[in-house]
């Protein structure tokens, strides 16, 4: 699949919620397409929401609406994703510009997962950033990221200069 995907691209992607095993909505022959909204522009973006959809979602790591969006304003491109107007998933990428690119908060809010709702966002990601080295780090999806070409490697650290967040 090519896709490029500037800043403020809106992209209608349809995904099977068949994948959802949880999902009891299934039409009379088993075929059922539900239209999800994948969109890169953060003006005018309501990080209120991100954030409580986060929290209900037990995925907050303590940063304020305001420092989401500073995140966001930081990074090389930012993927959220809608169901209607509810904002269902996001991830975003920090990138050199030249050879190296991270893949940061990667989420899909639980009743969403499963649904192949991430590995697009992941796609769109990396397409933003071809030619270079992506690095990313995960506690509990490395099937997930296989599956989307990422490859263990060992030795990966981390440290917080003093507290986290500043506080």
């Amino acid at each position: 699949m090519r896709c490029d995907y500037p800043r403020g691209h809106s992209l209608d992607s349809r995904l099977d919620p068949r994948r959802d095993r949880r999902d009891p909505v299934q039409h009379a022959k088993g075929v059922s397409i539900h239209t999800f909204r994948f969109v890169t522009e953060i003006d005018g973006f309501d990080w209120d929401a991100l954030k409580s959809a986060l929290t209900a979602d037990d995925f907050d790591n303590g940063r304020t609406a305001d420092e989401y969006r500073r995140s966001a304003e930081g990074s090389h491109l930012n993927v959220f994703v809608y169901d209607v107007q509810r904002i269902i998933g996001n991830g975003r990428i920090l990138s050199d510009g030249v050879c190296n690119a991270y893949i940061v908060d990667v989420w899909t809010d639980s009743a969403y997962r499963r649904r192949g709702i991430a590995a697009q966002v992941v796609r769109i990601l990396q397409e933003s950033v071809r030619g270079q080295h992506i690095y990313l780090q995960t506690d509990n999806a490395a099937e997930l990221y296989e599956k989307s070409g990422f490859r263990p490697q060992p030795h990966g650290m981390g440290c917080v200069v003093g507290s986290w967040l500043g506080r």
